[in-house]
């Protein structure tokens, strides 16, 4: 897994732009302190990820040099080759913890915004009354990642879901034709942190966990056929090399 992962690291130093001012985050915050982002947009230049959990919920954080969240995508007007902005930690936890099929893929748990189209139909996160039109804001979803050439030499993509096919999926997936949950827990970003605290069943699994810490972008495809949903930046990666060093409540 990991030397799939490692694909995503390829151009990181040379994406982003920006100068970054660094926060105050020392050892004491443990999980992984990410080495200097040079050339790294601040939003998305990482200083540190964890994962700790607290009883039955695991809480996922990571914190940048800049105002976390403050960088969004512009809309297009559309859907196909649409951009997504992400804040992801990739994880060892297997698919089937969440509810997909066993050993599908990569699991990350990711807090995305994206303009152009919303992927949260089960919730309101604007407050407006209305389902479909506040996929601008930063909301979490699980992923599962698998390597695709068509997205990019060495590139991940949301794993695709083939048409006729029936995988397990969790009860709150949103309908697309891939591997993704739409679980409603609302991140919280304040100043230079993004933090999520998601409850499970299982919370055995998150502490026997490894994990990293990514930012990156992603694009719908232009045709909008599979693959659907390309990994196509990586902004910064916690580890430098995606080998998912961290471990929860360390």
């Amino acid at each position: 897994m990991n030397v799939i992962l490692r694909s995503m690291a390829i151009g990181a130093l040379a994406l982003g732009t920006g100068f970054s001012v660094a926060f105050a985050h020392g050892p004491e915050d443990g999980g992984i302190m990410a080495p200097d982002g040079k050339g790294v947009a601040a939003p998305f230049d990482i200083i540190h990820a964890r994962i700790t959990t607290d009883g039955n919920v695991a809480v996922f954080h990571m914190g940048v040099s800049g105002n976390a969240g403050a960088s969004k995508p512009s809309a297009s007007g559309k859907l196909a080759g649409s951009r997504v902005f992400s804040y992801v930690w990739p994880t060892s936890i297997d698919t089937a913890g969440v509810g997909f099929d066993e050993k599908a893929g990569i699991l990350a748990f990711a807090v995305t915004a994206h303009p152009d189209f919303d992927d949260t139909p089960l919730f309101d996160e604007n407050g407006d009354g209305k389902l479909d039109n506040d996929g601008d804001l930063w909301h979490s979803h699980w992923v599962v990642l698998a390597p695709d050439e068509a997205c990019g030499a060495g590139n991940l993509k949301v794993k695709d879901i083939p048409e006729g096919s029936k995988p397990s999926l969790p009860p709150t997936w949103p309908g697309l034709p891939i591997l993704i949950d739409s679980p409603g827990w609302s991140p919280v970003i304040s100043g230079d942190t993004v933090e999520v605290r998601v409850p499970f069943h299982d919370i055995g699994m998150v502490k026997a966990a490894s994990f990293d810490g990514v930012t990156a972008g992603l694009r719908v495809n232009d045709s909008i056929h599979a693959p659907l949903l390309c990994v196509v930046d990586v902004f910064d990666v916690a580890s430098g090399d995606l080998s998912l060093p961290g471990k929860t409540n360390r």
